[in-house]
């Protein structure tokens, strides 16, 4: 809870208001009021219905699907809270859009990451509040400090609570060559060994499994990723480590996209359960058993209040 909070509000936009409550009500505060509609025409209308002048605001909106409206509300509410005079604006975005846009993986390809850099810093945001960007070098697209909060230590939690510390049964397994530093750091905190998915992906939101480097045999496996989108490449990894010996297979990831058939495909998949941080609001019809969803409301509302008061936040990156 903040002591003394007079001079910094919270607002948000269409994304995930319930989020926004959550992290007003750990620090004692309120949700500043304000209204994000739209015309008939589909243009986004803003009104921030309370003063901001001199204020620390924080807008929280991650920009998930659909990722252009949330944006552009982002966008426009940052605007309005430029002109209206606030002493320092931070966007709160527990999910970054287009992030996975972040390089040129062939000739004409956008950088998509930047653009949305340039776009959130020229609506004029002071600072940017995120978790697990999907490349870690999106930091240096921006001009303006950015805090990347990191989601596996909540992660890890879940698991040690249930008991897979120190067991000589649990493997924790990237699903792709690129993971393999997240996969590496989580499994240190349960003190368990790794195991790679080299995999093939012969065109976006499709893969083929190709071999497993390490041991997976009888264990318990951990499967983890900063986000999953369709679903294909955590249910391939599943069904193969199962297919080569697994005992059971769990999955966990910051980001919970879940778009397409991803619902469908984990519903028949050989995933015992799925642990999703709570970045990106989960629609009820996306809600199965399968499916746990923890809050990062807590995280959040410290991260904001060690920025309200000017001290670090690099501890909460542990």
């Amino acid at each position: 809870m903040i002591s003394h909070g007079k001079n910094i509000k919270i607002f948000t936009g269409n994304s995930y208001p319930k989020l926004a409550e959550d992290i007003a009500n750990i620090l004692g505060l309120k949700v500043g009021e304000s209204k994000v509609g739209h015309f008939s025409d589909g243009e986004i209308s803003v009104n921030i219905a309370e003063t901001v002048r001199g204020l620390d605001v924080f807008v929280v909106q991650p920009t998930n699907s659909p990722v252009n409206d949330n944006l552009m509300e982002l966008l426009i509410m940052i605007d309005a809270l430029k002109r209206a005079s606030a002493g320092r604006i931070t966007a709160v975005m527990p999910y970054y859009g287009y992030a996975r846009q972040d390089r040129k993986a062939k000739a004409r390809d956008p950088i998509t990451a930047k653009l949305v850099a340039d776009l959130i810093t020229a609506a004029g945001a002071d600072r940017v509040l995120t978790m697990d960007l999907h490349a870690a070098q999106i930091q240096g697209y921006f001009d303006i400090p950015v805090d990347n909060l990191t989601g596996a230590p909540i992660l890890a939690k879940y698991f040690i609570e249930n008991g897979f510390k120190d067991q000589d049964d649990v493997v924790v397994v990237s699903p792709d060559l690129g993971s393999v530093t997240r996969a590496r750091n989580f499994a240190d905190r349960l003190n368990a060994p790794i195991a790679i998915i080299d995999k093939r992906r012969p065109k976006a939101n499709v893969c083929e499994v190709m071999n497993i480097i390490g041991e997976i045999k009888g264990k318990r496996v951990i499967l983890i990723d900063d986000m999953i989108d369709t679903a294909g490449t955590i249910c391939n990894g599943a069904n193969a480590l199962v297919e080569r010996g697994a005992k059971e297979v769990y999955a966990c990831c910051s980001h919970g996209v879940l778009s397409g058939p991803a619902i469908e495909r984990i519903e028949k998949s050989s995933i015992k359960e799925l642990i999703v941080l709570g970045t990106i609001e989960l629609k009820e019809e996306k809600q199965i058993d399968k499916i746990k969803t923890i809050s990062v409301a807590p995280i959040f509302a410290e991260a904001v209040k060690r920025i309200y008061e000017d001290v670090s936040v690099s501890k909460l990156f542990d």
